[in-house]
């Protein structure tokens, strides 16, 4: 019979000193593979599988697209790419839309983990901001998996794993200390695994978006079946969003496949706004300085009238740059 041999982690802000942590503690002969999703920063050098390597026994590497995966190995998604596997046992590297406004995206590869190995699967969040995770950890339930959380009260960010003990019913929430032996227990017990139950029980929406991730363009013809279109735009590509009838928590999803929470949606509408008000207030400084910079050669050819026009032009052009000025400022007060 198979074992729990598949392990996905999910972490982000907090994520890498947890991520060794977890390292510190796991025996260079655990009998499962590593799959692990740590948010970067699009220009991230790759640095990730040699700290994580020197933390501990077993040795990590940046997945490689069309690899074998192998039990005893640690598999890390690099920056820019969701890190998917596939029924055949391959990892599979996406440039599929981002995901929680994030690429790679924890819901993404835990998803993919799902669908291709039901109850052999272990998910696991650990620390992070927002609720990237939150999904896919659905998705590990539901086909059959075990999942695993970190305690948020002793995560450097409480948000990705109280997110998951929000939505989801999670089998073990432990300490981030405890981690390690709980996953070297499970990897060494065996499951039963039923593929024709799991496929009974399986929305098709979830087979859609895990499609979605792979940069399958004929897939997000199927967004409009699961959802209604809303009134808000993604901050991504402007396109507009269709609300999922999933509603726990609220998502969305454009025409291009970018996926949100609300959570995520959120923040990326204030960063838009920000951007287009600072984008505003550039704009009418620059109009002040130019009619200013007009007054003045208007004065010096002695056309009087025009230079004080100008003038006026450029005063209220500053004074409305300062009225949004105070605006933008008010508004971060009370973020």
């Amino acid at each position: 019979m198979p074992a729990h041999d598949i392990v996905c982690i999910g972490a982000s802000t907090g994520g890498i000193a947890a991520l060794q942590a977890v390292m510190s503690r796991l025996p260079a002969g655990l009998p499962a593979t590593i799959l692990i999703v740590q948010h970067v920063h699009a220009a991230d050098p790759g640095y990730l599988p040699e700290i994580l390597s020197r933390a501990g026994a077993m040795r990590a590497r940046l997945a490689v697209d069309g690899q074998a995966i192998e039990r005893g190995i640690v598999l890390v998604a690099p920056a820019e790419r969701h890190l998917l596997v596939t029924p055949s046992g391959h990892v599979r590297l996406s440039r599929g839309p981002r995901e929680n406004r994030v690429r790679p995206a924890i819901d993404a590869l835990f998803r993919s983990a799902a669908l291709a190995f039901g109850a052999r699967v272990v998910g696991v969040i650990l620390t992070g901001e927002l609720d990237d995770g939150t999904l896919g950890m659905r998705a590990v339930k539901l086909c059959g998996g075990t999942t695993v959380v970190q305690d948020p009260a002793g995560a450097d960010a409480p948000s990705m794993p109280r997110s998951a003990l929000q939505h989801v019913k999670i089998d073990h929430v432990v300490s981030l200390h405890d981690i390690a032996p709980l996953l070297s227990r499970l990897t060494s017990q065996q499951v039963s695994v039923d593929a024709n139950e799991s496929r009974m029980i399986m929305p098709k929406e979830l087979e859609i978006e895990a499609a979605i991730a792979t940069g399958d363009t004929d897939a997000l013809a199927g967004i409009k079946t699961f959802g209604e279109p809303s009134l808000f735009t993604c901050p991504e590509c402007h396109g507009v969003l269709t609300e999922l009838r999933e509603k726990n928590p609220m998502r969305f999803r454009c025409h291009t496949g970018h996926a949100f929470t609300a959570a995520t949606l959120r923040q990326g509408l204030q960063e838009t706004s920000e951007e287009a008000l600072w984008s505003t207030i550039r704009i009418l400084q620059e109009r002040a300085m130019l009619m200013s910079h007009m007054a003045h050669h208007a004065r010096a050819g002695g056309e009087l009238a025009i230079a004080e026009q100008w003038d006026k032009e450029a005063a209220i052009a500053k004074q409305t740059a300062e009225q949004i000025h105070r605006i933008e400022g008010a508004a971060g007060a009370a973020e």
